[in-house]
């Protein structure tokens, strides 16, 4: 693929040397002559200097050519106009990242239509992402975001005892709007329907909006299990920590967050619905010891201190807490987190870096869908925008014959996120979630696009 990146700041340049050891052809674009000439040494890429926001510098970097845009700079502005201007011009596709602020604002204004882009991203947000997935899954089982964050993704395990043990997926009762996308029993995976029944240690991949999503939880898992109320103790005030304690909030965790700067409490105090405000420093051990963080079932350090983060987490550790997560924003330092990390006491690092790269990385394609994660050896779960020729479009759900094999688990249509029902009409441009087994991937796919 012909990539253009605009920026070379840390998530550009740990993109585009990602990029660059798959055999795209890269185009970087940044302010700095100094970062071009060091990208060029290190890199097999073309480099250009200069504003990543100016026509000029885009037609000189051949942007009507591209397959695919990547506006990474740390400038919403710069990035959103960037993008904006290189669809004009011609690009295929464009990515913009944004702060997670503007992520959030997105329930009022849509900036993709605004701005003709295909996709925006905050890399706070995705980490907040990342580490959720820790807390609400502490022993691996799946959790993501799909549908701008607006449907999540779980996989649960059923436990003997719970609710819906031996029932029909019709008869366990879920809130409208919750579907069980896949059922996987004994190695094998298939996509369910009503008259499909749930055995106990059967894997089941939900999907609904995540205040649903927690009622369902207890009809699958035991009821001690679902009931009890899980306390998270988070280091820091920034973006991450605001957008993992709104994530929390939602389901039933007490949220707590040591934040040092007195402004930053006072705004997060305003604007977070039940989380605490601690005005104090979490690496002091005393501070610790005085909130007992150590009854903590969670310890989450996300300031921007790689090191604050690691010796905090191994501070709560000590004095009990069950479960420590870092935020790590050198790559390197959080692969090594990752692999010792159990041993001295921290469950996961996360990187933003590296979550960026992993949301981006499934645009670099050149087929006429999205890959968003694989669930298990033979389903998967894509994304596909609805074509205006297509025999999906303008009609109801309900009057297409869907490939066996296949579920719609979201439809997203300009603001609207929703678990489409047999009454939901697709139409051209809309972006349709799907899980897909192997064999009904291309006639699906024939039926949308």
């Amino acid at each position: 693929m012909n990539i253009i990146i605009i920026g070379a700041g840390e998530v550009g340049r740990h993109f585009a040397e990602d990029l660059s050891s798959r055999n795209h052809n890269i185009c970087v674009i940044d302010l700095a002559a100094t970062v071009g000439s060091e990208l060029s040494e290190k890199l097999d890429a073309r480099t250009i200097t200069g504003n990543g926001a100016s026509v000029h510098v885009l037609e000189e970097a051949n942007v009507a050519g591209c397959d695919l845009l990547l506006a990474l700079t740390s400038d919403d502005n710069t990035n959103l106009v960037a993008a904006s201007l290189g669809k004009a011009l011609g690009a295929k596709k464009t990515i913009a990242r944004v702060h997670a602020g503007v992520q959030r604002e997105e329930w009022l204004f849509d900036y993709r239509e605004h701005f003709k882009i295909d996709h925006i991203f905050s890399s706070e947000r995705l980490a907040a992402v990342e580490l959720a997935k820790f807390i609400r899954n502490p022993q691996s089982l799946v959790v993501e975001e799909i549908a701008r964050g607006r449907i999540e993704v779980q996989r649960l395990q059923v436990l003997s005892g719970c609710q819906g043990a031996g029932k029909k997926i019709r008869e366990l009762g879920f809130p409208a709007r919750v579907r069980v996308g896949l059922i996987q029993r004994e190695g094998e995976s298939f996509v369910p329907n009503a008259e499909s029944l749930v055995h106990v240690d059967d894997l089941v991949t939900l999907f609904g909006e995540p205040r649903k999503l927690s009622e369902v939880k207890n009809l699958l898992r035991t009821s001690e299990d679902g009931q009890r109320e899980r306390s998270v103790v988070i280091f820091g005030g920034g973006e991450a920590a605001y957008a993992l304690a709104q994530m929390l909030e939602a389901e039933r965790f007490t949220v707590r967050i040591f934040e040092r700067d007195e402004r930053r409490c006072a705004y997060l105090a305003e604007t977070l619905q039940s989380t605490v405000i601690i005005h104090a420093d979490a690496t002091s051990l005393d501070n610790l010891r005085e909130e007992q963080v150590g009854r903590a079932d969670f310890f989450v350090a996300a300031t921007g201190d790689d090191e604050d983060n690691v010796m905090t987490c191994l501070q709560a550790n000590h004095l009990g807490t069950q479960y420590c997560l870092a935020m790590i924003h050198r790559a390197d330092y959080a692969e090594a987190i990752i692999r010792f990390g159990k041993q001295i006491g921290i469950l996961g690092a996360v990187s933003p870096r590296e979550a960026s790269k992993r949301d981006l990385l499934r645009f670099v394609t050149e087929e006429s869908y999205h890959s968003v994660m694989e669930l298990g050896d033979d389903a998967e779960l894509i994304q596909v925008i609805v074509s205006e020729n297509s025999r999906a479009s303008e009609h109801l759900v309900s009057e297409l014959d869907w490939p066996e094999g296949s579920g719609l688990v979201a439809l997203l249509h300009g603001q609207q996120a929703i678990v489409p029902a047999a009454e939901d009409r697709i139409q051209a441009g809309d972006a349709i979630y799907a899980i897909v087994s192997r064999e009904a991937k291309k006639p699906f796919l024939k039926l949308v696009s």
